[in-house]
This record gives C-alpha cells, structure tokens and sequence, in this order.
C-alpha cells in the first residue's frame, strides 16, 4: 500500500513531468532524480525513474517533438479531462467552471489561458490541497483519466508510465467505473460546440470541433 507521503509527491512530481519537456525541465533532471528516488512505492518509483531514463537520454528536440506528437496531435490522448467526458458541450463548460471555483477556494490561481481540467493543473491541487477534497477532481474524472491511460498505453509512449504511477496510487476501479470506461470508449464524448464561450473559450479550445472520437472495442479498456 502507498504511504501516506508518497501520494503528494508522486502527483507533484507527475504534474511536472506531464507539463511540456522545456529546456528549464530537461535541465533539472539531478533534481527530478532525486524526487522519484523520495517514492517510497517500489513500482510507482520504478515507473517514474523509467520515465526519466527516456525523457534525459532523449535530446531536447526530441523530447518536444514527441510530447507535441503524443498530447497535441492526437484526440484520443488529450491532456484536457473534462472533455472525454463531456466534450465540447454546455456541461463542460459548467464543469471548467466548478473546477475554476474549487481552485479559487483553495487559493490556486490559474496562469493566463491555461485551463482548469489540464491534467498537470489537477494533480497539482491534488498534492497542494491533498485527500478528499484536493483529489476530488481526479476521482470525478477517473473515466477520462483511464481512457488516457489506454491510448498511451496503445501508442506505446513512455508517457504511459506516468499514467500508470498515478493510477496506481487512485482508489481500485469498480465494476461500475470500468463499465463507463468501455461506454465511453465505444461511443466517444458529445460533440455539441457550445457552451464554452462563457469561460472565454470557443472553437479554439482543444477537442472544439473535432471528428468522432475513434471508437475501441471493449477489450481496450484498461484492466
């Protein structure tokens, strides 16, 4: 069982490595070392020092150009988790705005632009704010967060390894939970654009306007 401890480093330290390789990141890797060697949890430690044996042997160019192709440039792998579940529709602009007031309620403050459902932002208030109610949000989307998993996990990319260090540490799916994660998999999020110019976000949002969601057959969804 994970320690009490490891859970706020592990989510910080995977919001990090979540966030774009700049050159910043990928000079810090003593210090990124010495923070997964602070995981107690011999798998998720393994996972995360695996992770970074890519990310640091990778060259600067590489490393970005694989993170742009791995979250930018395909749907199903997103980093924005509210729209697996809801798309581009009037309920997710609702729930930007329910994760916008949790924050501000905890006193996290968002950078220009950046969205609330952003996967690096969500475990960032989870290791800051903590159990219950800082890793509310991950739990609320825990069906996004699997379906991520599963396309990284397809892809084969050694991002795939984050998700899984987080997943890890998440409370075990339920039947009910995997059966949602095949639903969704199947049918996709609704693709109804409207709803989001509210939060200053239209068309240009990413996953605004996008084709179906590529559908996969049951036995793709995480085990």
């Amino acid at each position: 069982m994970t320690a009490p401890t490891d859970r706020p480093r592990i989510f910080e330290l995977v919001s990090l490595l979540l966030t774009y390789p700049d050159d910043e990141l990928l000079d810090a890797g003593a210090e990124l070392r010495a923070a997964a060697d602070r995981i107690a949890d011999d798998t998720v430690r393994g996972q995360i020092e695996e992770f970074l044996d890519w990310l640091l042997r990778a060259t600067p160019i590489e490393a970005q150009r694989h993170y742009v192709q791995t979250f930018d440039l395909r749907r199903r792998s997103g980093l924005y988790l509210t729209y697996y579940l809801h798309g581009d529709t009037r309920k997710r602009g609702m729930a930007l705005l329910i994760l916008k007031q949790r924050y501000r309620a905890h006193g996290l403050r968002l950078a220009d632009g950046e969205l609330p459902d952003l996967l690096p932002v969500v475990l960032e208030f989870a290791a800051t704010v903590g159990p219950g109610e800082g890793e509310a949000p991950l739990r609320q989307h825990r069906t996004g967060i699997e379906l991520l998993r599963a396309a990284l996990a397809e892809s084969g990319t050694p991002y795939r390894l984050l998700l899984d260090a987080v997943c890890a540490v998440l409370p075990e799916l339920t039947d009910a939970d995997r059966a949602a994660v095949t639903a969704l998999a199947v049918d996709g999020p609704p693709l109804e654009t409207v709803g989001l110019e509210s939060l200053g976000h239209g068309p240009d949002l990413p996953g605004a306007a996008l084709a179906p969601y590529p559908a996969c057959s049951p036995s793709e969804a995480p085990r």
